[in-house]
């Protein structure tokens, strides 16, 4: 295969920003590691990635997800075992990955951010390819997993099949939304909640706000001990939080353009029906009362008119949101030949 097959570089109209390198200076990195009920694998875990990173300044921040076996423990001792480069967050219950990701974020302090599994599966010797990619001046270095070491009905297929329309939805092409390993610039990390299945969404969001993304093939490992947490139910979610971003990312500045245009397309509709409905009275002599197309053409009226008053009500609540919080409404990358100042 075509090795230019693998980068794939979805860039928008943000002029290009010449960045030092975070290696270079010693920035450090944040890797961010969720665990659920992964007791056997975290030691292994710990070790590869401690030889893997031993040329940078970087910290292991786990995350454990309400864990039933003794993955708890086991962190712990890794922490006491290694506390200068690991933290360990516990989380009350199990909330999910989703939420489990989010807390690691916020509990690390890396200005570079590598998001991963703690099943063993990805491999944390791609990780410095990834941190290349970043001094390279990318913003989100996405790995794609292209030999995959899973079942091909339950997993593989139905991920192919969602990762082609998150593509297709959010404007951001990638093979692979679903692999965890990812490494991110903190920057286009903030400004927005993580919830649901809403991780694997991140190169969308960074990608709206003009982020520069390259798609990287990384290795992918059968696991070793312990079993999978999600099958062919996780897709399903997934498809539907698909909705969720799509508004977001599309309408959330301004949702009448998605209520309002429903609407007039109800109202078309409506219309078109009512002209078939005279044209049938006035050249076959039908009754309109008799045909349950009329009561079709007064449900679509109505229909359009609620679709509008959602949309006005949706314009109001955005305003408030933006105004009551003095959010703006832009995206600002960096200010150039001139000193940092606030809006205003």
């Amino acid at each position: 295969m075509d090795s230019s097959n693998f980068d794939r570089e979805v860039t928008s109209s943000a002029p290009t920003v010449t960045r030092r390198s975070h290696v270079e200076k010693g920035v450090t990195l944040s890797v961010v590691i969720p665990v659920f009920n992964e007791e056997d694998n975290l030691r292994p875990l710990h070790e590869s990635l401690s030889k893997a990173l031993t040329d940078y300044s970087y910290e292991l921040v786990f995350v454990d997800d309400g864990s039933a076996d003794g993955s708890l423990n086991e962190l712990i001792r890794l922490t006491e075992g290694d506390p200068k480069h690991t933290r360990v967050v516990e989380l009350g219950r199990n909330h999910g990955q989703t939420a489990a990701i989010a807390a690691g974020i916020d509990y690390s302090d890396g200005e570079v951010v590598v998001l991963m599994d703690a099943d063993l599966q990805n491999d944390p010797a791609d990780i410095p390819m990834m941190l290349k990619k970043i001094d390279e001046g990318f913003d989100v270095v996405s790995g794609w997993r292209v030999d995959r070491k899973d079942p091909f009905l339950t997993r593989i297929l139905p991920s192919r099949m969602a990762n082609w329309l998150i593509s297709k939805v959010t404007s951001v092409p990638l093979h692979d939304y679903g692999c965890t390993l990812k490494a991110y610039r903190r920057e286009v990390l903030q400004g927005f909640r993580l919830y649901g299945e809403m991780h694997r969404f991140i190169p969308a969001y960074a990608g709206s706000v003009g982020a520069k993304i390259v798609e990287v093939p990384v290795r992918h490992h059968p696991r070793r001990s312990g079993k999978a947490k999600y099958g062919l139910e996780r897709t399903f979610k997934v498809i539907l939080d698909l909705f969720t971003v799509k508004f977001l990312l599309s309408y959330a500045d301004k949702p009448m353009y998605l209520f309002g245009g429903t609407g007039f397309a109800f109202f078309v509709s409506s219309f078109v029906l009512l002209a078939y409905l005279v044209a049938r009275r006035l050249l076959y002599d039908e009754h309109l009362i008799r045909s349950p197309l009329l009561l079709m053409t007064g449900l679509l009226f109505i229909l359009g008119f609620q679709s509008i008053l959602m949309g006005l009500i949706a314009e109001l609540l955005v305003r408030t949101y933006h105004e009551s919080q003095a959010k703006p409404t832009y995206s600002v990358r960096r200010v150039h030949n001139g000193e940092r100042r606030s809006p205003g």
